[in-house]
């Protein structure tokens, strides 16, 4: 009976979002006897509205199920603040942690698989470790981590004497990701709970020490690991990552979309796979070109530069050496130094 109820109450949205309490974590205990629905929940906002339609919602649902006669709903919220009305904000974000000792944690997104998100997040990683900023990487991706190929290792990480995960370094960047976790290629076939259980330990149970940037590598979509992570700590920017046709920036804007709805602000988007320079000297626009600038302008949001397509740049990711760190001075690197340059001079500007 206890999965009918939960099944039920995943009906239910949270006010002002399309995300169900249940997937908002927002449903702590559900309780079944002799035709006695019992359910607590617990808030992160002191709304008293947002309580009592929550509430309201579901004794409604509940109630509408056969076999139940009667329904208590408890629900549990922070005190509103001293001296005043409760804030009115209904958002389900208000019990994000900030890491200590970082000082920017930045998403790498695509929404679209295949356009090249993972190679930038390791060259801006380490093209920004070369400019003298410390930076970590956390690969999100949990069922396709790639971030240890990419940066060339793979080692278990150890435990501190505060029983947290010190994540190994690489290139002057440390790395987190389930890769590091796993035996061979053995698959991680897992439901949602346990990604977003995983996300929030690799956040929050890291030895991260102090950083100027975390950089997070984020699968596509708009689903489970995205959710998670803006649950749990604040976000101070995104970067969008697509290639020029209109296959990859129509899934591009529900990205932008995701941010915006979770209230994280856009740093700014990069072209990938721009164009391609044969040995000759020709210049071909494979998947088209300026769709990125053209989107971005579009959007309002700040275009950071194109990325050609450069063999150096797959050869780097294939064998754990960034091209930003193999050959800093070549126009592949140079291409991603630039993004680099115009990423510190945005977060300059924004303090």
């Amino acid at each position: 009976m206890n999965d009918i109820i939960l099944n039920a109450l995943k009906s239910i949205k949270y006010p002002g979002y399309s995300r169900d309490i249940v997937s908002f974590g927002l449903v702590k205990e559900v309780a079944f006897n002799a035709g006695a629905v019992s359910v607590n929940l617990e808030l992160t906002t002191a709304s008293p509205d947002v309580a009592q339609q929550l509430k309201g919602v579901c004794e409604q649902t509940l109630k509408a199920l056969p076999g139940v006669s009667h329904v208590i709903v408890q629900v549990k919220q922070p005190s509103a603040p001293a001296g005043g009305a409760a804030k009115q904000s209904q958002s389900p974000w208000s019990n994000q942690t900030r890491l200590p000792g970082i000082q920017r944690l930045i998403a790498v997104a695509s929404g679209k698989g295949g356009v090249g998100k993972s190679t930038c997040s390791v060259n801006l990683a380490c093209g920004l470790s070369h400019l003298g900023a410390k930076v970590g990487l956390l690969d999100c991706d949990i069922y396709g981590p790639s971030i240890p190929l990419m940066m060339g290792i793979n080692q278990r990480p150890t435990v501190s004497d505060e029983e947290k995960l010190v994540p190994p370094g690489s290139h002057g960047v440390k790395l987190m990701s389930m890769g590091f976790l796993l035996e061979g290629d053995a698959p991680v076939i897992w439901r949602g709970p346990m990604i977003m259980k995983t996300i929030q330990q690799f956040l929050l149970q890291v030895d991260w020490g102090n950083l100027d940037f975390l950089l997070v590598d984020l699968p596509p979509g708009t689903g489970d690991a995205q959710l998670s992570l803006c649950q749990t700590v604040p976000l101070d920017g995104g970067v969008i990552v697509t290639t020029p046709q209109e296959a990859s920036l129509g899934v591009v804007r529900k990205g932008i979309a995701m941010f915006e709805k979770v209230q994280v602000p856009i740093l700014g988007m990069i072209e990938n796979m721009s164009y391609f320079i044969t040995p000759s000297g020709e210049r071909c626009e494979i998947f088209g070109h300026g769709g990125g600038r053209q989107e971005a302008a579009r959007q309002g949001i700040p275009f950071l530069g194109e990325i050609p397509l450069y063999t150096a740049i797959r050869e780097g990711g294939d064998c754990g050496v960034p091209v930003v760190v193999s050959a800093p001075q070549d126009p592949p690197a140079q291409a991603f130094f630039r993004i680099c340059k115009a990423l510190l001079a945005i977060e300059s500007r924004t303090g």
